[in-house]
């Protein structure tokens, strides 16, 4: 089951809610605590700070013990100031043990979540296509942003409050122990009551967390596909219909979150509640003992403000917790993120070799870094492929292409046309069969090699924030300006790119808004053409563009192609008469297989494809070669 339909399940009302709370794995705390090892010294730091506090704090009330007690017994010679320099030396200390204690939980909190967000984006880059089949871009961007975000809080400010929290105590029932073992067995007495109300509330708090995490993903979700689509909104006139979708994804957010925060509200005051009824013992007993003479009038205050001060500790530990068992639902979802392994990767043997540095032979299998391993040949044999089980998207697909082939791949939408090329490509590997290249498995081969081999210029073409050449140089990162040129030259896009105020050094905002669909489309050309690809994909390549631009690519295309491996997907048929072989795919099979000549000889579905596009006016556009 995929993590979307995951989180649809879970947010059905018939959720099975104890199965979920069964399901915390502390494990997972384990894991992400981790991430704070590497910075050992500010641990270190900030736990001897959580030491000195908590000592420093438990000190007051045994000063005002003494105060109290060398008054009552000497009255006007009691040695005030001396208590007054304790009093002031001890504040002073506790400033800088507190300053000490913030800064070194927020110097941890900073590294760790640069870590977290470092280590899930590095794996974000490194899944599979498959991962991205079912994970709308809002459900993880949340686990990036504000779930990552509580996951830091609770690791570094949640270390010191449990530091903090837990040598108060202990120094708290040292001195109280010493002081009454009576009475502070008394305060000892609520703890066991304690311990089950959080045992209680920390599965109901963690259900209810869970809920809030989902909805907020999906909200998460539903602005980014608001935003993205904007233009197709408007044009459809969608706008209420979002709105009621939106509100009923804010309606949930509401109600979990409401639901949520009830829960927190009730919990933290039952341990109010307990440790005023500590209190209580304290002060009737306490007072019962000071009447008969057992007992001194500092001691009594003593064991007052200590009550009250044990359970500040235990409220804080509380809410600490509380707001753990919150973040679990947030732990699981970024270490799901972060420890997700691709579906496609390197064989254990390609690994091996990479970890020894094997050196490369011309040809070999355990070519590593595309360097001596010239791609003269792929062959798919007997290749099958399906995305969900017993649901085949590609069946028995037997082809053969080397060098300076260039093969068109046509035929209906939802045929198998991008997935045969993502198999080729290795985004997916096939369920049955082999996809040779130059004769042997390309899964015994570095997935990092073939994938550095290819070129892709797909329909909708990506532009990123920056400069027109930085968009040009993402193919090859050491590019000169003068490479960059030459390929903006070859693309067609040089003329088109000197129009703009600042020619190549024109900046792009996100997605190059202001860009139209050719433009963008021929800096994904000069991208590829920089790149110089042993594999090139075209996919759509020039649908968005129009004729006078279309020459221009084309100007270039035979420059582009030769030496090299070509797979174009075109349903504008007259853009590839000119290819080596042109492949009908149909229903997951290739039905049909021949030069542009030969198909319509043939007179299949090639021939009636490509009559229906040319009485329709579109098979006047250029083609590579003259029919």
């Amino acid at each position: 089951m995929t993590d979307a339909q995951y989180d649809d399940e879970l947010f059905d009302d018939g959720i099975d809610e104890e199965a979920t709370a069964r399901a915390v794995e502390f494990e997972i705390w384990k894991r992400l605590f981790a991430f704070t090892l590497p910075y050992r010294k500010e641990l270190v730091a900030l736990i001897g700070c959580g030491v000195v506090t908590a000592i420093l704090e438990a000190s007051f009330p045994l000063l005002t013990r003494a105060v109290i007690d060398d008054v009552g017994a000497n009255g006007m010679d009691a040695n005030l100031w001396g208590y007054a320099g304790i009093y002031a030396a001890i504040v002073i200390a506790l400033a800088f043990g507190t300053m000490g204690f913030l800064y070194f939980a927020e110097k941890i909190r900073t590294f760790v979540s640069h870590d977290i967000r470092r280590e899930g984006f590095g794996n974000l880059q490194r899944l599979s296509f498959s991962y991205y089949d079912y994970r709308p871009v809002g459900w993880l961007m949340a686990r990036m942003t504000s779930d990552c975000d509580r996951l830091t809080d609770i690791l570094a400010w949640g270390i010191l409050d449990f530091f903090w929290g837990t040598f108060i105590m202990i120094a708290i029932m040292g001195a109280m122990l010493i002081m009454d073992p009576v009475l502070a067995l008394g305060v000892v007495v609520v703890v066991p009551a304690l311990f089950f109300v959080s045992k209680y509330f920390q599965k109901q708090i963690l259900v209810s967390s869970r809920a809030v995490r989902r909805s907020n993903s999906r909200i998460t979700g539903n602005y980014n596909e608001s935003i993205m689509g904007v233009r197709t909104t408007k044009a459809f006139v969608r706008e209420p219909a979002n709105l009621d979708e939106f509100s009923g994804e804010s309606e949930s957010m509401y109600r979990n979150s409401v639901r949520n925060a009830l829960q927190n509200a009730v919990y933290l005051p039952i341990v109010l509640t307990l440790g005023s009824l500590a209190t209580g013992l304290v002060l009737v007993y306490g007072g019962l003992e000071m009447i008969g003479g057992a007992l001194t009038a500092g001691t009594l205050i003593a064991f007052i403000a200590y009550t009250r001060q044990f359970f500040e500790p235990v409220q804080v530990l509380a809410a600490w917790l509380s707001e753990m068992q919150m973040a679990q639902a947030s732990a699981e979802r970024v270490m799901e993120l972060i420890e997700a392994n691709p579906d496609v990767a390197d064989s254990e043997r390609v690994r091996e070799a990479i970890a020894r540095h094997a050196p490369v032979a011309e040809g070999s299998a355990l070519a590593l870094d595309g360097h001596g391993a010239r791609i003269r040949e792929i062959e798919l044999r007997d290749v099958s492929f399906a995305y969900v089980a017993d649901e085949p998207v590609l069946s028995h697909i037997n082809l053969k292409v080397g060098l300076d082939e260039t093969i068109a791949i046509v035929g209906p939408t939802g045929g198998g046309k991008s997935t045969l090329v993502n198999v080729i490509c290795r985004f997916y590997e096939p369920t049955a069969g082999e996809v040779l290249i130059n004769g042997e498995d390309y899964r015994e081969r570095s997935l990092h090699w073939l994938q550095s081999s290819l070129g892709m210029v797909l329909q909708s073409s990506t532009v990123f924030s920056g400069t027109i050449a930085d968009n040009i140089r993402y193919g090859r990162l050491d590019a000169t300006d003068e490479e960059v040129i030459e390929a903006a030259r070859v693309a067609g896009a040089h003329d088109l790119i000197m129009e703009k105020d600042a020619g190549y050094e024109t900046k792009l905002g996100e997605g190059g808004q202001q860009l139209s669909a050719g433009e963008k489309q021929l800096i994904s050309f000069a991208r590829a053409v920089l790149a110089d690809p042993q594999i090139l994909v075209m996919d759509e390549a020039t649908s968005s563009v129009d004729t006078e631009t279309e020459a221009r690519i084309q100007a270039g295309l035979d420059r582009l192609l030769a030496g090299r491996i070509a797979f174009v997907i075109a349903h504008r048929l007259s853009t590839i008469r000119a290819a080596t072989r042109i492949l009908v795919v149909d229903e997951g099979r290739i039905t049909e297989s021949g030069t542009h000549a030969e198909l319509l000889a043939l007179r299949g579905h090639y021939y009636e494809l490509y009559r229906m596009q040319s009485t329709g006016g579109t098979g006047q556009a250029s083609g590579w070669a003259a029919d």
